[in-house]
């Protein structure tokens, strides 16, 4: 039988490995099998949801990360998470036949809709499932790194921004898009839309309620504005700025490496 100590170094290894699933503590290992089973299982009505939730202002939100990132043509571009493909698509047309813009994503599922949407447009793009806190590219490869809406999803953000730095040229631009910290006057409203109408939502239109009260939990444990801004200047990144979108439901940040 383990005597205390035992117990107290086995307890401290555990709650090290541990990290939230929205309102939940999970362990590390357990919290990327349940974001995989949530992106699996809304990834059919993953763009349908979208526009039903925001009322199509994620489209707006999209397009003005691209335009904030300064990306033109022929730039190296990462899209990570990039799932079905919204940013991809936008950045092409910025970065023209001369550029080069890698769509990605963790999610197997997520990323052959996103693939398939791009060929369906007749437009073929190189597409690399893969970890953000692990990128398969070299250093300084490219001048554009977006991230929208799966920086919240990551377990080590710390890691995934320093491996976002990593692979930006001197002189590239990170794009951030992600849910924030809403105004505080509009926070009771909000609070009943994320909890009371998504899910309902999302039980109506993709058959997964759960996965849409994950959503909105994991949208609370998100780092604030500012939080965010200091986690990208702890990970390299210079000149870091925000901006607030629709009341501060989502913020657009933004970073560079010299």
């Amino acid at each position: 039988m383990p005597d205390i100590d035992q117990l107290s170094v086995q307890h401290t290894s555990r709650m090290t490995n541990s990290t939230h699933f929205g309102f939940t503590t999970v362990s590390e290992t357990e919290k990327a099998r349940k974001v995989a089973e949530v992106f699996h299982s809304v990834a059919a009505r993953y763009n349908l949801m979208n526009d039903l939730m925001s009322m199509g202002l994620h489209r707006l939100w999209k397009r003005f990360a691209i335009d904030v990132s300064g990306a033109k043509s022929g730039d190296k571009v990462l899209d990570i998470a990039g799932g079905t493909a919204d940013l991809t698509r936008l950045f092409l047309e910025k970065t023209g036949s001369t550029g080069e813009v890698w769509l990605t994503d963790i999610n197997n599922s997520m990323l052959s809709i996103g693939r398939d949407r791009m060929l369906n447009d007749g437009k073929s793009v190189p597409v690399a499932q893969c970890d953000a806190e692990k990128l398969p590219f070299p250093d300084n490869y490219f001048d554009r790194v977006c991230v929208a809406f799966g920086l919240r999803n990551m377990t080590h953000k710390d890691a995934a921004l320093q491996e976002m730095w990593r692979v930006l040229s001197p002189g590239g631009s990170l794009i951030v898009l992600e849910f924030s910290k809403v105004w505080k006057p509009l926070q009771s409203l909000y609070d009943t839309y994320s909890f009371k109408a998504l899910p309902f939502m999302g039980k109506i239109v993709a058959r997964d309620d759960t996965s849409y009260r994950y959503l909105a939990e994991s949208i609370r444990m998100h780092p604030s504005q500012e939080e965010l801004k200091q986690l990208m200047q702890q990970a390299g990144f210079e000149r870091v700025e925000y901006f607030n979108l629709t009341a501060g439901v989502v913020a657009l940040h933004r970073g560079y490496k010299f």
